[in-house]
């Protein structure tokens, strides 16, 4: 759908999206369970909008949200990257680091390996100074990369998601921080 020279780690391949890759993002999206800290599932118009929203602004920008491949694997689990919020976030604008995986890819250290290629990448080819990341106060899973993310949560920086409605759920966020200076120095370990 793009043409963006892809990320590799040692066992997945973050690229552009492709048309084929709607199909089992789509089912993803649909899989309550993988949409539990998100406001709902997607329908599959719903989910390949999306797609087609990703793939227009890695165009414009030369990243975005990466779909995730396996190495001799499925050949999309679903999306890892770097994205600017089109809201606004504590201490922004900001670059955030997120990611979406299908079910059967979940305790494999999927999530912590790509989004480590891509604190590489925004720190490394982009320059960036920080990189936050962001989920509702209950999404435990996401928290815990983070963690092994070695980002740092800043209390001061929790907020209420400006897309949620005031007394839903997930309105309320914990942001972690990540700098470059940290990541250098663990990526020296």
């Amino acid at each position: 759908m793009t043409d963006i020279a892809p990320l590799e780690t040692d066992r997945l391949i973050l690229r552009a999206w492709r048309e084929a890759d709607k199909a089992p993002f789509a089912a993803l999206n649909a899989d309550p369970e993988v949409m539990r800290y998100f406001p709902k599932p997607l329908s599959r118009e719903e989910s390949d909008d999306l797609v087609d929203r990703i793939a227009a602004r890695m165009s414009e920008n030369g990243w975005g949200w990466y779909a995730v491949e396996v190495k001799g694997g499925p050949a999309c689990i679903g999306m890892v990257g770097l994205n600017v919020p089109h809201y606004p976030v504590p201490g922004g604008p900001s670059v955030e680091v997120g990611w979406r995986l299908s079910r059967e890819s979940w305790g494999k250290g999927y999530a912590t390996e790509a989004a480590a290629g891509c604190l590489d990448y925004g720190f490394g080819r982009l320059g960036l100074p920080e990189i936050v990341a962001f989920t509702a106060v209950a999404n435990t899973p996401s928290r815990a990369v983070m963690e092994r993310l070695g980002m740092v949560r800043d209390p001061d920086a929790d907020f209420d998601h400006p897309l949620l409605a005031e007394g839903h759920p997930l309105r309320r966020h914990v942001l972690y921080r990540q700098t470059v200076e940290r990541w250098a120095g663990l990526s020296a370990r």
